[in-house]
């Protein structure tokens, strides 16, 4: 798919901090509708990768188009604007402030408040907790819950493409389980997804693209399921490569990301 057709497409994407590359010409697409999940060992660049969709790393090299425009060059703020929504690792809401006013933040740059309105009614459906705990402090809301609202407050500008950066991160498995349903549900509701994702094998069976990083480059490519069955992916876990794989058991299973 030529990045004149592709939603969105990393060309030869090279970045780094400090002089040092971490991401070493970078080549994928993400397929619109979809959910796309990026995989890889600590250090791979995965990480490093979202920052420069949401202009928070400018690459020193390539291009990366969505829908046609180059983000490259782009603020933060002007790609929020083109509809591309990014919730960090962290977690990143105002603890002092209560739950439905860091919600109603997530809608800055709409100046019509009917449309807020209409946007928090809809955020509080798809998200209970921002209803029952509307009035409580962030900052009292367990870790789970929060990622949640982290959520509900993306949505608030009614983005085409959700970044997700290791959304289960600290989650507990019934939270998780919950936290990737959401994701399912946000797909399914016409958003597509990027994501990097800690629990691989959860992540990929969810996915309908599949995308291994290891330093700095991809490696493997293919559907979600694709990705989760092939075994050289169990080196990428274990600290080795794709070539030292070849002599290790055919049985080897992803090892989730610590």
């Amino acid at each position: 798919m030529s990045s004149s057709t592709a939603f969105l497409s990393f060309e030869g994407v090279v970045a780094g901090y400090g002089g040092g590359d971490v991401l070493k010409g970078v080549n994928f697409t993400v397929q619109e509708g979809g959910v796309t999940c990026i995989v890889g060992p600590n250090g791979s660049g995965k990480s490093t990768l979202l920052k420069t969709v949401s202009g928070l790393l400018h690459p020193r090299l390539g291009q990366i188009i969505f829908k046609g425009t180059q983000l490259v060059g782009k603020s933060p703020r002007e790609i929020l604007k083109l509809g591309v929504v990014q919730v960090p690792q962290q977690h990143s809401l105002f603890r002092e402030m209560t739950v439905e006013e860091n919600v109603s933040l997530g809608a800055f740059l709409v100046r019509d408040r009917g449309e807020v309105s209409r946007r928090l009614k809809s955020v509080r459906e798809m998200f209970p907790i921002v209803a029952t705990r509307a009035k409580d402090k962030a900052g009292s809301l367990s870790g789970g819950q929060q990622r949640l609202v982290e959520f509900a407050r993306c949505l608030m500008l009614e983005p085409e493409l959700v970044v997700l950066d290791e959304p289960s991160m600290g989650l507990d498995p019934k939270t998780l389980r919950a936290m990737f349903d959401t994701v399912k549900l946000m797909n399914e509701m016409g958003r597509t997804v990027l994501l990097v994702e800690q629990n691989a094998r959860q992540a990929l069976k969810l996915s309908h693209h599949g995308v291994v990083l290891e330093n700095g480059q991809v490696r493997l490519t293919g559907t979600g399921k694709d990705v989760l069955d092939n075994p050289e992916i169990g080196a990428l876990y274990l600290g080795g490569t794709i070539q030292a794989q070849s002599q290790a058991p055919e049985d080897a299973a992803i090892k989730e990301a610590e």
